[in-house]
């Protein structure tokens, strides 16, 4: 996968926009970031999910999905390898990243489990 690829599968997410922080692209939906490229570099992405969800997205996929470095990573921020990632899983990976900050925004009085990863 590219990160053409990457941006293609995130930007089809309905209400998705590009922005950019910090020099490198981020994808957000309502104005909050649910994914972003190029960081720690070009091979990477990132998507944002619970705890849970990463550890589940890891066991499926560990050569693909590592937690991010400190506080992020252990908060569910999670790398995506691009270059050993298949099209379907990211793209999975993305929706549930992109569904957990709507749901956060929608509901920020509310508690509402986000969805699990399941195998797609």
């Amino acid at each position: 996968m590219t990160i053409d690829d990457f941006r293609k599968m995130a930007l089809e997410i309905p209400k998705t926009a590009e922005l950019s922080h910090m020099n490198h692209p981020d994808f957000r939906v309502n104005g909050k970031i649910f994914a972003s490229l190029g960081v720690p570099d070009k091979n990477w992405g990132m998507v944002k999910l619970t705890p849970e969800q990463q550890d589940a997205f890891i066991q499926k996929s560990f050569e693909i999905f590592k937690p991010c470095s400190g506080a992020w990573g252990r908060q569910g921020a999670t790398n995506v390898y691009l270059p050993a990632a298949k099209a379907s899983i990211v793209q999975t990976a993305l929706e549930v990243a992109a569904e957990n900050v709507a749901v956060r925004r929608q509901n920020k009085t509310t508690k509402v489990r986000p969805r699990t990863f399941n195998n797609r």
